[in-house]
């Protein structure tokens, strides 16, 4: 669907919620690596999440009424049976599956078997426009944009919490990338990752493994903006793009972190991004305001970023800008 000129379409980015309390796990569940990932939990972990402080942020975000809200992984957190209901009630708190899209994260598939799981309960926030759901990339366009759900998600073993596209979904996306700039009236195309997707996003052990394939893929294919998580704080990049366009590429705080356990840093406080999309040319202007949780509980605004349009692959070019 085409934008109408000075319309704003708003989006929502909420990432890394580790929704909890987790549940005590049998003891033939405490295999291999949920062994040690429960341990972790239990150590402490488990206090580095508040789910009052993720209360406030849904109930700020569903104040603000955004037309779409992107969640780009890790519901769970090592990938238990009961963890996968609580995940589908909290998609549901976010919003109906039509107006919410998920991606997973490397939490949501802890162990073999995790993820398909989770994906199973959790389907309809993973069906693209042709109706299926869990297979990835898919396509769901809502207003002006055309979001494309990758799945970086993928079993490792203990203390590795990498991810993986591989070349089949790489592929698929670039192929979906090109055939969207190509439409009369492009959309602004929003690529939804877990994992930081560019090289050097994530320290070793914690990486896109592929991450130099999917930049490449980029670098030919284009995008508007790319949004992912992972990290727990909020950061600004870029990718180059065609042309010599820069596609800005923003990865999300925790949206649980405890209020006091980010050591002063603004950018490791819960939060989630609200953009504006608006028409601008043949381009689209897309700016964002972080929603934030204060210390005595508020969310208030945290920070704003402009990125310009071009007139080039129906977006692509950017600049960012802070107050």
């Amino acid at each position: 669907m085409a934008a109408e000129a000075g319309a704003v379409f708003r989006l929502a980015h909420l990432t890394d919620p580790h929704v909890g309390p987790l549940a005590r796990p049998r003891l033939k569940q405490l295999l291999g690596k949920r062994a040690t990932g429960y341990a972790n939990w239990r150590r402490g972990r488990s206090r580095s999440h508040d789910m009052s402080v993720l209360s406030a942020l849904v109930a700020d975000l569903r104040a603000q009424a955004p037309d779409h809200v992107a969640c780009t992984g890790d519901l769970c957190n090592i990938g238990l049976p009961s963890e996968w209901e609580t995940a589908r009630q909290f998609l549901g708190e976010l919003g109906a599956p039509e107006r919410v899209s998920f991606v997973p994260g490397n939490h949501d598939a802890y162990v073999r078997g995790s993820l398909e799981g989770l994906l199973g309960l959790c389907a309809p926030w993973t069906a693209g426009d042709d109706g299926r759901s869990g297979r990835f990339p898919y396509l769901r366009r809502r207003g002006p944009l055309a979001l494309v759900g990758l799945s970086s998600a993928i079993p490792t073993k203990p203390f590795v919490a990498s991810g993986r596209l591989g070349p089949p979904q790489i592929e698929a996306a670039e192929a979906l990338l090109k055939a969207l700039a190509a439409e009369p009236e492009p959309p602004c195309r929003v690529v939804m990752i877990h994992h930081p997707p560019h090289p050097g996003g994530a320290t070793p052990g914690r990486e896109l493994t592929d991450a130099a394939a999917f930049t490449a893929m980029i670098a030919r294919a284009g995008a508007e903006l790319i949004l992912h998580g992972h990290n727990h704080i909020a950061t600004t990049a870029f990718l180059p793009g065609p042309a010599g366009a820069l596609v800005p590429v923003v990865g999300g705080s925790s949206a649980s972190a405890q209020l006091g356990n980010h050591r002063g840093l603004a950018t490791r406080r819960a939060a989630y991004g609200l953009f504006g999309f608006v028409r601008d040319g043949g381009g689209y202007a897309i700016s964002m305001s972080g929603r934030a949780v204060e210390p005595d509980g508020r969310v208030v605004e945290a920070g704003r970023l402009a990125f310009g349009a071009s007139h080039v692959w129906g977006g692509g070019a950017a600049r960012a800008a802070s107050p």
